[in-house]
């Protein structure tokens, strides 16, 4: 019997038909499935009946599965990466949010999705993930992201400066509004909004950029992921803001921070036509000419 896991973060009422339907054609196939607990509090709050599930919390509690469905944008996966961690559970990502670089699946074609995850008609990629070593429990314990690690300003404050190191040796001091490393799959998020390349998911590599710097002779850098980064923050303000994904945090800058590959990857569901190269001509547009 096929088991999956469902998570969505918030839900709007418009969309309750679109969960009604998918619940409807899991249980005609027979699938044993659990849902988080906040879509759970939000589903029984409408009139959706729900058939017999169980519910988990968070990544202790989460019941093995074959699959878990990410239903939402990109944030919702985001935050999916943070229930499965090193369980490694292939995630779905259905798209009823807006852009949906990393879900990727419509809505629309959720049935055509499970019956291509029933006959196999897909593919898994693997994503390397950023992980945050520090002196401090700065996010309490999900210390790992898909996405980037950036370091930024408080927004009262002055610019920062951000002595960087690589693999101990000294890197560059960065005099601006933040530092991001990203990985492959960041580069097309924040990173790219600062100017950073795009790079290829299976690429190794961190992509270190400024953002809004105040010497104009510093650019993004691409460097190993295999490398260690770390950092000494300095600025008039003793306090400054990380955020790990969609985390972030208030800290001191006495705390000392660096980051590395992670221990584990992330496994993303492909279905088969959907690839990286497509969705970047798709969802960002890459290439188009008006002209043509």
């Amino acid at each position: 019997m096929l088991r999956v896991a469902i998570h969505s973060m918030t839900v709007e009422l418009e969309k309750l038909k679109f969960f009604r339907y998918i619940f409807e054609d899991i249980v005609s196939r027979n699938i044993q499935f659990s849902i988080s607990k906040k879509l759970s509090q939000f589903l029984s709050s409408t009139d959706l009946s729900l058939p017999d599930h169980q519910v988990f919390e968070g990544y202790e509690d989460l019941p093995d599965a074959d699959y878990f469905f990410s239903i939402g944008g990109d944030g919702t996966l985001l935050d999916s990466v943070t229930y499965v961690r090193d369980k490694d559970i292939p995630i779905l990502g259905i798209n009823t949010g807006r852009l949906g670089f990393l879900s990727t699946t419509p809505n629309d074609k959720v049935k055509e999705a499970i019956d291509a995850l029933f006959h196999g008609y897909y593919t898994l990629e693997e994503r390397s993930l950023i992980q945050v070593e520090s002196n401090e429990n700065i996010f309490n314990g999900l210390n790992f992201g898909l996405n980037e690690f950036t370091i930024l300003k408080r927004d009262s404050s002055s610019m920062i400066v951000v002595h960087t190191f690589l693999d101990g040796e000294y890197l560059n001091s960065y005099w601006s509004d933040g530092l991001i490393v990203a990985t492959p799959t960041g580069s097309t998020g924040y990173s790219l909004s600062v100017g950073g390349p795009v790079v290829i998911p299976d690429s190794n590599n961190f992509i270190i950029s400024p953002v809004s710097p105040h010497n104009l002779n510093v650019r993004p850098l691409v460097v190993s992921d295999n490398s260690i980064i770390s950092f000494e923050i300095e600025g008039r303000s003793r306090n400054f803001l990380v955020s790990l994904d969609s985390r972030s945090k208030k800290v001191d800058a006495s705390a000392q921070i660096a980051v590395r590959k992670g221990d584990f990857t992330t496994k993303l569901v492909k279905l088969n036509g959907e690839n990286f190269l497509n969705t970047l001509r798709l969802k960002l547009n890459w290439g188009l000419d008006m002209r043509n």
